[in-house]
């Protein structure tokens, strides 16, 4: 049985507005049973989005057992030092709890440009973030900052690029894929063995971030599925629709258990929709799916 989270609602790109739904979302996750909730960042899109280190730092006040990850976090953007104090207080907050999921960026050019960095740079600036953030976390720096973080996240890498799979390979515990088939995910795992066994690192764990609708009434949970993808992504749903299962839940499950085959262990959940906490019982189905021996 492969883990199951929920990216919680810290978007807002059908302009549902009204105040923030991802701590509540994130309180029915849990009571649910699901494994985790995840948290996207950005400084700047064409949607509202709310700070991902605000609402994680809430979310952990207001739970109790689910892990908190960065789904993922723009670790390049910030400076390591106050990226390691924020990261210290949540785990106070939510001790062992963090997952510490970091990606380049650069599909907003603009995020970049407000910050005085240069969008070309990203992958080094992430590098360098990564070699410098343990020091921070654990008091080994001058100064050293207090209380150190109780024991280091584990750190997965987002990405679908090359790059990103030779940096999981490289730093990471795990690689959190988008959009790609059983088959490429397949590949990929073998090539990050492949790469972390001739580093003498194990092989990270595989990861999908998995947008998804359920709704027995397939016509209409497409339709869900095209306007939020349309407004979040400005693309149209056919471009993506082969990565996203919408429909039944047995036919979404019956998808996600293709994915686990081909070696996923972690899955995060995209409701798409404006309104979660309708559609995350409709997502607590498929624990109970993929459950059945």
């Amino acid at each position: 049985m492969p883990r199951l989270g929920i990216n919680l609602p810290t978007f807002d790109p059908l302009l549902v507005g009204g105040r923030p739904r991802f701590v509540d979302a994130a309180r029915l996750t849990e009571e649910l049973g699901f494994d985790a909730v995840w948290v996207g960042d950005h400084l700047h899109v064409p949607s509202p989005v709310y700070d991902s280190m605000v609402a994680i730092a809430a979310v952990a006040a207001r739970t109790q057992r689910v892990q908190l990850g960065f789904g993922v976090l723009l670790l390049g953007l910030r400076h390591p030092a106050w990226v390691a104090k924020q990261l210290t207080t949540i785990d106070a907050l939510a001790p062992g709890r963090l997952i510490l999921g970091v990606g380049v960026g650069g599909e907003f050019p603009a995020e970049f440009e407000a910050l005085g960095l240069d969008v070309h740079q990203r992958g080094r600036l992430l590098d360098r973030a990564l070699a410098e953030l343990p020091d921070w976390l654990s008091g080994r720096t001058t100064p050293a900052l207090s209380p150190p973080i109780s024991a280091l996240p584990p750190v997965w890498v987002g990405g679908r690029s090359d790059a990103a799979l030779r940096r999981a390979a490289r730093l990471g515990d795990g690689w959190l894929a988008t959009w790609m088939s059983p088959e490429r995910l397949r590949e990929g795992r073998e090539s990050l063995a492949a790469q972390a066994q001739a580093l003498g690192r194990p092989c990270p764990r595989l990861g999908l971030a998995l947008s998804v609708h359920v709704d027995a009434n397939e016509g209409r949970a497409r339709e869900a599925a095209e306007d939020y993808t349309r407004a979040m992504y400005g693309m149209p749903f056919e471009k993506v629709a082969r990565y996203t299962p919408v429909g039944s839940a047995d036919r979404v499950a019956e998808r996600i258990a293709a994915y686990a085959e081909a070696g996923v262990e972690e899955f995060v959940l995209t409701p798409l929709t404006g309104e979660p906490t309708a559609q995350i019982p409709q997502l607590a189905q498929l624990r109970e799916i993929l459950s059945r021996p």
